[in-house]
């Protein structure tokens, strides 16, 4: 009868869709799929960030080779300092959101089973609060000895550039 009096209205057919089953509980066979869907698709993430943490820092690489290679004055050799602190800036970026999506990874394996709650979801905004900073990322042992290196043989090349 429901269904008649939102035919009539208007003269025209409704164009909502009738749920007329209920919904089921999920077994634990499609938990365990559900589970194994989830961790494929974060792990993924995990590794596309990888991989542009890798990439970021060859391209660091290249292009400290290439100012070593060429003999340029001092004040482009200053200039290379700034890509080289956003290509830090971008490396910290991308390995503390891979630290974040490994949390995600961790919670969904300890959770999933149990909950459907955030299920698909790839959101890592509720893990921030429990990952280090970007700027402690940057600086930590990792990235600080990577980028701080590459910053010391900088400086060290102007002043020998400079002083001959």
């Amino acid at each position: 009868m429901e269904n008649e009096e939102r035919k009539i209205e208007d003269g025209k057919p409704s164009t909502m869709p009738q749920l007329s089953t209920p919904t089921k509980p999920v077994d634990a066979v499609e938990r365990k799929k559900d589970l194994l869907k989830e961790i494929d698709l974060i792990q993924t993430v995990i590794n596309r960030m990888a991989s542009a943490s890798f990439l970021i820092k060859g391209w660091a690489i290249t292009m400290i080779a290439f100012i070593f290679s060429y003999k340029t004055n001092t004040d482009t050799v200053v200039l290379v300092i700034i890509p080289l602190l956003l290509f830090w800036f971008l490396d910290a970026f991308f390995l503390r959101t891979e630290k974040l999506y490994r949390k995600l990874y961790q919670w969904v394996i300890q959770n999933r089973m149990q909950t459907d709650a955030y299920l698909f979801s790839l959101d890592t905004t509720r893990f921030k609060d429990e990952s280090d900073s970007l700027l402690r990322v940057m600086f930590s042992f990792t990235l600080g000895s990577f980028y701080g290196i590459a910053l010391f043989l900088i400086a060290v090349y102007s002043m020998l550039f400079y002083f001959t």
